[in-house]
Order: structure tokens, then C-alpha cells, then sequence
């Protein structure tokens, strides 16, 4: 039997516990501890239930990265709020002190990154079981051989039970999420929600990995029968996972990655998929994890009695989520990796109907629109939204960078020109007009023009450019129909088209002041303009690919 207990124990770190330490344990006994403890509800097919309480989801205002002489000039600040040495160094004493009278504590020791060379050792230390098998189903697992001799880099400390104190520790509320980029520490109190641990892990290669030459990226990548990668960068509600999941390419990952120069490699070990809504018919493999053992629900709604589930009640939350090993989807990469992307793909859904289905970009152009992070959201999402609302949320996940986002942006641009790498935007969104007006771009068309874009068949189509964003876009597509390639034409009203153009090209101008003075001259120029403003060198002419 291999010993789950390292050498390199609590004792090493400096934190004192009488608890009775429970270390590296698998799903079954972690699942036993959770329903012995009175922590969920094992469903009927096998998947254990829980509630999180409040909070949901993510507390984006109550994460602090602790600003020091190591962190002031290299995070970006504008994103990230900071909290002082001195804040941090008295919640870290109060934190230790709860987890010294804590009778039980659950330790994980795992591994954030799938590729050996760039992955980061991480020790989770919990108080609750089944938060305990979130992080070893989200994170990577080590071999057997690798726990003995395991010295953690960075270590959390999670603990829903602990209430922060504004006057105390510089926090906004009794929850928090606090990092300690120069002591490798973090420290989770006062929020149930488990995704704060995965997006806490993600933060910290976030801040490794650049400085290394390695691109962390907030996206999906699958891989096609000729090994060609291909990634998706998408916030939600554009496609991401939809399109990612595709029966003739093999999934890499869902939501988290590394790009080096060698290969692109999952973040995670596991999937942590919404589950609202969730059908058979829609999304069969992410369903059936819903009658595996090993599967976390968070949030579903469960009946006491039957055990059975209700998926589509959103009663305790719209945000619920289902936490699986990875290997749960069929048609997986066994080494949870794959060679370096020849395709990039950036998603967007477009609500105002202006952009078309898809785009071929530049690296200035790609580098544009990662920075921008843009897409839309629809009227009637949120109180008082009547008409399409522009988000823009840089590298397509600015809650967890904590760099600057040109450092990201010119990793990317590197990268692209450096491997010759297609980069293509893709309209999931509206076509024929506006949200209210137009309808949603059919998922057969983007699924053809994907296709078409992954297997190399766009290289030999004919290209116009587009006279407001300036990059090119297909004249035809076989087996797509032409008409939806120009949104413009597909608009009853040519006039209204150009009036909301020009809207969405100010949105994306303004938004990107703050990064004009930090990235090459070539990429400004990459800026869309209104049709007709400053267009001497973009007339929208036709060219062979």
C-alpha cells in the first residue's frame, strides 16, 4: 500500500492542529465522510448533492491579492483589489488559530498543470469532505509514487466557517478570499461555493506562468484527427463548451489551459459543467456525468425522499454546477494534452447583429480582440436591459489575470505569429438584425464554417474585407448559405445596420483606450473604424484567399 501521508507534513508549514488530518483520499471514502458528516444527500444514481448556502457563486468583490514589494508593480492593479501586509498577516493568525481548533481537516495534494515542466505543486487543506473531492476532481491527481515525497509551492486554506472582519483584516465583508503571491498562501473563508479554489489555482498560474514564456489561457481545445489543436476563448453564453465538444475531435479540456512551446495542456483534471437546463438530447455526455458516482452537484434540486433529481428547477440557484473527472467524457486525451495550436478561435455573441459569422484575423487583429473580450449581452437578462448591452472583458476572463492584460496580449501575439497559427472570430450570436429583431445565428452554420476553418477548406475561398473592423471575411462557403456572410445584406434596414455598426465600433474603440499605450503601434492600427472614417487603406474589396 502507498503511503498517502508526505513527509513534508503541516508541521513543515508552521501550522499547529490537533485535528485528526485525513490525507489524499479517493472519492469513495471522501463520499462516506460526506454523508457521515451530514454534508449532502447521495442522489439516486449515484451522484452526491449539496447546497452552498448564499453564496452561489464566485465573490468577485471579497478576493484580495496582498500588494507588497513583490506584487506593486506587477499586478494590475485597475482589476485587482489589494489588501496590505499587515491585513493579510492578522487574518493568516486568525485563520490558523480556527484551524487549530478544527477536530477534523481533509489535505489533498495535487498538482495545477498536466504538463510536468509548468505545472505547480498545490496542498488544499479543508474542512469539509466533500469540498476535499471538488478540488481532487478538479485539480490533477498525482501518481501514487509522486505523494511521498510531495513539498507543496502554494498551500489553501479553506474554511467556510471562518467570518473575516472588515476592521480587522481590510476585508469588505465576512467573506473572503485572500492571496499571498510572495508567502504562497491562500486563504478561503466565509463562502461554501467550492468553485473559489479552482478559480484561486487558475489565478496563480495565471501570475507563474508568463514570466516562463507560457500562455495561460480561459478557454476550451480539442484536437483533430490529424493532431491539430485547436483552442476556444469564449465568455459565457458564446459556445465554448458547446462547440469544443465535438464527436470527431478529441477534448483536451473545457475551460483552462497552458500554451507552451511544446504543446497546449489542461489546467485541471476535471470539468466543473452548469447544470441547469442540462438535457439528454442537448449535451449527452455532460448528462450522463449526472448519473455517475464520483459526480459533485452543487445546488440541483434533489427530493428527499426519491433521491431523485429536477435539473431544470433553478429554486436554490441558476448557477448549478456539476463537478466530474475529466475521463467521465468519452473521446478524452488520455494525457490531458495536446501538440501546440494551428487554429485560434475567439467567440463572441454578438446581440447587436453587426459581426459576421466568422472572420479571418490578423495576430495585431487577434491580439485586438483578446485584449477586447468582447460580447453582448441580450435584453431582458438583467433588470432594465432593453436593448443589447456590450461586455468586454479582457483576455475573455478578467476576473482571474492578475497581470497586466498586454502581458497576455503579446504572449498571444507571439505565439500566433511565431507558429503561423489561424485565428478566427466567430459569431455565435445574431443575424437579419439586433436582439428583438434578428434571430440567433443557426448552430448548423457555425458548425459548417468551424469545420470548415479547423479542415483547412477556408484557405481556398474567395475574402472581402469588412469596412468597419477591417478583417476579412468569406464571399462563400460550401454548404453554407452566402447570405448570412454579410450582415449587412441580411438586415431589412441597410441604413439601421450602419447606424448600429458605428455604435459598436465606439464601444470597442472607447473600451480599448486603456491598453492604446502599451501595445505596438500595429495593433492600434488593427482598431475597427466606422465604414466610410478614415478607410483609405480599407476598402472592402474581394481577394483570393
Amino acid at each position: 500500500m502507498f503511503k498517502r501521508v508526505p513527509a513534508f507534513g503541516l508541521a513543515h508549514q508552521g501550522i499547529d492542529t490537533e485535528a485528526k488530518l485525513h490525507w489524499n483520499l479517493e472519492t469513495p471514502a471522501l463520499v462516506e465522510h460526506a454523508v457521515r458528516n451530514g454534508e449532502g444527500l447521495l442522489a439516486k444514481d449515484g451522484p452526491f448533492v449539496v447546497q452552498t448556502g448564499k453564496h452561489t457563486g464566485r465573490s468577485a468583490k471579497d478576493k484580495f491579492i496582498v500588494r507588497d514589494s513583490a506584487t506593486d508593480g506587477t499586478i494590475w492593479w485597475d482589476n485587482n483589489a489589494s489588501m496590505t501586509p499587515a491585513s493579510f498577516a492578522a487574518l493568516k493568525e486568525d485563520f490558523l488559530a480556527a484551524l487549530g481548533g478544527k477536530e477534523v481537516l481533509y489535505v489533498q495534494d495535487l498538482f495545477g498543470g498536466s504538463q510536468p515542466e509548468h505545472r505547480v505543486r498545490v496542498r488544499v487543506i479543508n474542512e469539509l469532505a466533500w469540498h476535499s473531492q471538488f478540488i481532487r476532481t478538479l485539480l490533477v491527481r498525482p501518481a501514487a509514487d509522486e505523494l511521498a515525497g510531495f513539498e507543496p509551492e502554494f498551500t489553501i486554506i479553506d474554511l467556510p466557517s471562518f467570518r473575516a472582519d472588515p476592521a480587522r483584516h481590510g476585508t469588505r465583508s465576512e467573506t473572503v478570499i485572500a492571496v499571498n503571491l510572495s508567502e504562497k498562501l491562500i486563504l478561503i473563508g466565509g463562502t461554501s461555493y467550492a468553485g473559489e479554489m479552482k478559480k484561486s489555482v487558475f489565478g496563480i498560474l495565471n501570475y507563474l506562468l508568463p514570466p516562463l514564456g507560457v500562455m495561460p489561457m480561459h478557454c476550451s481545445a480539442n484536437i483533430g484527427p490529424d493532431g491539430d489543436t485547436a483552442v476556444f476563448f469564449g465568455l459565457s453564453g458564446t459556445g465554448k463548451t458547446t462547440l469544443s465538444a465535438d464527436a470527431s475531435r478529441t477534448l483536451i479540456g473545457d475551460d483552462e489551459h497552458g500554451w507552451s512551446d511544446t504543446a497546449v495542456f489542461n489546467f485541471e483534471g476535471g470539468c466543473y459543467a452548469k447544470m441547469i437546463r442540462l438535457s439528454a438530447e442537448a449535451e449527452p455526455e455532460i448528462y450522463a456525468t449526472t448519473k455517475r458516482f464520483g459526480t459533485l452537484l452543487e445546488n440541483v434540486v434533489i427530493d428527499p425522499e426519491t433521491r431523485e433529481l429536477d435539473l431544470d428547477d433553478p429554486s436554490l440557484a441558476e448557477n448549478t454546477r456539476g463537478a466530474y473527472p475529466i475521463d467521465y467524457i468519452p473521446n478524452c486525451s488520455a494525457r490531458n494534452m495536446g501538440p501546440v495550436p494551428k487554429n485560434v478561435i475567439l467567440l463572441t455573441a454578438d446581440a447587436f447583429g453587426v459581426l459576421p459569422p466568422i472572420a479571418r484575423l490578423s495576430p495585431e487583429q487577434a491580439m485586438y480582440h483578446f485584449l477586447s473580450g468582447y460580447t453582448a449581452k441580450v435584453a431582458g437578462t438583467e433588470i432594465g436591459v432593453t436593448e443589447p448591452e456590450a461586455t468586454f472583458s479582457t483576455c475573455f476572463g478578467a476576473p482571474f489575470m492578475p497581470r497586466f492584460p498586454w502581458v497576455y496580449g503579446n504572449l498571444l501575439k507571439e505565439r500566433i505569429a511565431k507558429g503561423g497559427v489561424a485565428c478566427w472570430l466567430v459569431n455565435t450570436g445574431w443575424t437579419g438584425g439586433k436582439y428583438g429583431i434578428g434571430s440567433r445565428m443557426p448552430i448548423k452554420a457555425t458548425r459548417a464554417l468551424l469545420n470548415a476553418a479547423l479542415d483547412g477548406s477556408l484557405r481556398h475561398v474567395a475574402y472581402r474585407t469588412d469596412p468597419n473592423f477591417g478583417f476579412e471575411v468569406p464571399v462563400s462557403v460550401p454548404g453554407v448559405d452566402s447570405s448570412i456572410l454579410d450582415p449587412r445584406g441580411t438586415w431589412a434596414d441597410p441604413a439601421d445596420y450602419d447606424a448600429t455598426a458605428a455604435k459598436l465600433v465606439t464601444l470597442f474603440t472607447n473600451n480599448f483606450a486603456r491598453f492604446a499605450d502599451h501595445v505596438d503601434p500595429a495593433v492600434r492600427e488593427a482598431a475597427p473604424r466606422v465604414a466610410g472614417l478614415g478607410q483609405q487603406n480599407r476598402e472592402p474589396a474581394i481577394s483570393a484567399a
